[in-house]
């Protein structure tokens, strides 16, 4: 199985830049995409094949959450924990017969951190949400994260500590997440890997130098472990500031 996450910043922008394309070529089972910046009837896909589940943000040009799937999920449900609805439309989870996918768009605490404190009482949310899925059945978790979790997943570690992303408190929250049961599917594979980053500044020649950022990501349940198969960013991918991460797995579906 193959599953793909991508934040595309705004999918009518990225559609002229070439989606649609990636979209077939890549073939994915499970594609997941955040940021998608629309309303409902703003844009119209034609994704033969698939089966299309949107949580859109109520304000408008923000946000936004999308799944397509080639196969038909048991139940689909918007909002984690005791949200049933988000304004912002940050996150869509679908069930599966052998696992939950839990799609989200995690909130950025902003430049000046002003939002740091909400940013973390998500993240508390977040967690108990994946414990109490977990218990249940295996959980695959994916999205902009929006934090680079080790000082190896981005390019200037040091000048950035206590930036929006790369805090020492949204840092410590995705340790715990992990110790609780979790695997970062890029980093279990590739511990040492540098250089490899899922987005980029739009200043110019970030990316064609790649100084970049690596916030996006598959967390699995480690009872997963031995189904995956790879990891893999596609870097070479435009579109938007970020890129495609893929999972591979195997024996699950």
């Amino acid at each position: 199985m193959k599953l793909v996450s991508w934040n595309v910043n705004g999918l009518r922008a990225c559609v002229k830049k070439g989606f649609l394309d990636y979209f077939h070529q890549v073939d994915a089972d499970i594609f997941c995409i955040q940021e998608s910046k629309l309303q409902e009837g703003q844009i119209e896909l034609e994704l033969d094949g698939y089966h299309q589940f949107w949580n859109y943000a109520e304000r408008k040009g923000y946000s936004g959450t999308a799944v397509f799937t080639k196969k038909k999920p048991l139940s689909v449900s918007y909002g984690i924990g005791e949200r049933e609805t988000e304004e912002e439309g940050r996150s869509i989870i679908l069930e599966y017969e052998d696992f939950y996918l839990v799609n989200v768009y995690t909130p950025n605490s902003k430049r000046d951190l002003s939002r740091l404190g909400y940013r973390l009482q998500w993240e508390e949310e977040i967690r108990e949400y994946l414990i109490e899925l977990n218990a249940i059945k295996p959980v695959i978790y994916c999205g902009d994260l929006n934090v680079a979790h080790e000082e190896i997943d981005l390019r200037n570690a040091k000048s950035n500590i206590g930036n929006s992303g790369f805090t020492y408190e949204e840092r410590e929250k995705m340790t715990t997440l992990l110790q609780a049961g979790f695997l970062d599917s890029f980093r279990h594979l590739y511990p040492e890997k540098t250089d490899s980053y899922t987005w980029w500044s739009y200043m110019s020649k970030v990316r064609e130098k790649n100084i970049g950022w690596r916030i996006d990501y598959f967390i699995v349940s480690e009872q997963l472990e031995k189904n995956i198969v790879d990891a893999e960013i596609h870097h070479e991918v435009l579109g938007s500031d970020h890129c495609p991460v893929v999972l591979k797995m195997d024996n699950i579906g």
